[in-house]
């Protein structure tokens, strides 16, 4: 599997401790899309580059990190057909991936060490979606094209 990962300045440790947890214990390809050093790089930045990645086919899936995980779910899921998850344990990060087919992982820094990280990452990663809740997942889907194209202030006027 093709794996993006991406953080911000405030991940960017985290960063670094889960990608060579990865390189030294699975057979997984990395693609790191930042940021390379602790200098200050803005969420939304790094979360649209690992999202258009995905979305286009070029990878399989994607872990972003930031200083709460919310920010990098937050832009990630403003990319269509891109379901992030914000996790910090096993069994969330597990069922987004089988419940949700999340294809993005997103971790708080500020939240957790690289050793739970590892574990979540490890969760997430080892298991396959199985379409066990495809009906909602394709519920998700059609509320997202429902919205699609429509700005804030159409959506809000409606």
């Amino acid at each position: 599997m093709k794996i993006a990962i991406g953080a911000d300045h405030n991940g960017y440790e985290l960063k670094e401790g889960v990608k060579a947890f990865i390189e030294q214990n699975t057979e997984h390809k990395i693609v790191d899309y930042g940021c390379h050093d602790c200098e200050a790089v803005d969420y939304p930045d790094v979360a649209y580059e690992v999202s258009r990645a995905i979305n286009e086919g070029e990878l399989d899936r994607g872990i972003l990190i930031c200083g709460t995980g919310l920010g990098v779910a937050i832009s990630a899921n403003k990319y269509p057909g891109i379901r992030a998850a914000t996790c910090h344990d096993t069994y969330s990060a597990e069922r987004a991936q089988l419940s949700n087919n999340a294809q993005i992982l997103a971790m708080g820094a500020q939240i957790i060490g690289v050793e739970v990280a590892k574990k979540v990452v490890g969760a997430y990663l080892n298991v396959e979606w199985a379409e066990g809740s495809k009906r909602k997942v394709d519920k998700i889907n059609e509320i997202e094209k429902e919205f699609a194209g429509k700005g804030v202030q159409e959506t809000m006027e409606e």
